[in-house]
């Protein structure tokens, strides 16, 4: 890859996702950028090629059209959650996010099942049960953390969905098959579920002589009857995807795979064509009206729009309806990323390089 800059050639081994080792599995030709890239930029703009040449173990990501498509790829696991799930999907959540690069993500899984939940090979390993494996030691002292550090890979578990949750952007869950045990914990973090006939819901954890811990009943008690969710989680019983759209866990049913897949993405192009701020206004709201009193809700939402009401927003809405148009909306803005050693907090909207100043 060459830039036209004034600072002299590149050293690509110095980028992060270089040093990193992705050039080790990847056979791809340098090419010059569309544009001029100063060296105060390299750092990002190895990000910006970062999204095509890194691959996830667990997940394939593709935008198009303001639309982010996220795919479980590991069928012949029946898309189970090894240690590289809990770390990979935040990334990519927060990655979309910060970069304002989508309108709408849709998250959909490949294989007969959505997920089977946890991997218990992990946990035999350690790779996921943080703490698992000081069951064993003969050091008293390291027994004694077992209860913190299982503690805190929980929380960590747990975050990994959280993100669906605090991302500014709507997400969709497309389910077919098997919902089961942690996928519960998966679908229930999104915004809003889709099903295919053959789709299936179980609170497995049961079954396997533990409480789940991940986010299915603090979530699933505030979608669904709570008789329904104490029936579920002591029997481990099957919800078919009819009964879960009698009780309001799934809006809609699709006969296939694949008409699932349109379906939804059908939405989730609905919701991309209307204003990123007011779709970001209404997730806030929603989340926070659930759990907090009427008044408070009340209070807030008024507070919001004390601040974010953008009239010329809602001009430009009134007019491109009346015009039969697709509406011409400001974007979410960019988020500085938590991590201050993120190049990725340089990136702008839709992957745009874009001056690192600008966030400070």
């Amino acid at each position: 890859m060459s830039f036209a800059n004034p600072d002299g050639p590149v050293n690509p081994q110095s980028w992060p996702f270089i040093r990193a080792g992705a050039y080790q599995s990847y056979d791809f030709t340098w090419t010059a950028l569309d544009h001029p890239v100063r060296h105060r930029d390299y750092a990002a703009a190895a990000i910006f090629f970062n999204e095509r040449l890194m691959a996830h173990q667990c997940f394939d990501v593709s935008i198009d059209d303001q639309i982010a498509h996220i795919r479980l790829i590991r069928p012949e696991k029946r898309n189970s959650m090894n240690a590289e799930f809990w770390s990979e999907l935040p990334e990519i959540i927060e990655d979309i996010d910060n970069g304002a690069r989508a309108r709408g993500i849709v998250i959909s899984s490949t294989g007969p099942h959505f997920s089977s939940g946890l991997d218990i090979s992990s946990i035999g390993s350690g790779e996921v049960g943080a703490g698992a494996r000081q069951t064993a030691t003969p050091d008293p002292k390291h027994r004694r953390t077992r209860g913190a550090a299982f503690y805190d890979n929980v929380r960590r578990m747990q975050s990994t969905f959280s993100c669906l949750e605090t991302c500014r952007i709507p997400v969709l869950a497309a389910i077919q098959g098997g919902c089961i045990g942690g996928g519960v914990d998966f679908a229930t973090a999104c915004d809003i579920r889709y099903a295919a006939e053959d789709a299936y819901f179980t609170v497995f954890e049961v079954n396997i002589g533990m409480t789940a811990d991940v986010g299915t009943f603090p979530r699933l008690v505030k979608l669904i009857p709570e008789g329904i969710v104490r029936e579920l989680a002591y029997t481990g019983r099957r919800m078919s995807a009819n009964e879960a759209m009698s009780v309001g866990l799934v809006n809609r049913i699709f006969p296939d795979h694949d008409s699932l897949i349109k379906g939804v993405m059908e939405v989730a192009a609905d919701i991309a064509a209307k204003a990123p701020l007011a779709v970001y206004g209404c997730k806030q709201m929603i989340n926070y009206a659930r759990d907090h009193s009427t008044a408070d809700g009340l209070d807030y939402i008024s507070i919001w729009n004390a601040s974010m009401l953008q009239p010329d927003e809602m001009a430009e809405a009134i007019t491109a309806n009346r015009e039969h148009r697709p509406g011409d909306f400001a974007a979410l803005p960019p988020r500085r990323c938590s991590n201050s050693a993120d190049p990725t907090r340089w990136l702008g909207p839709a992957g745009s390089v874009s001056d690192r100043e600008t966030y400070r």
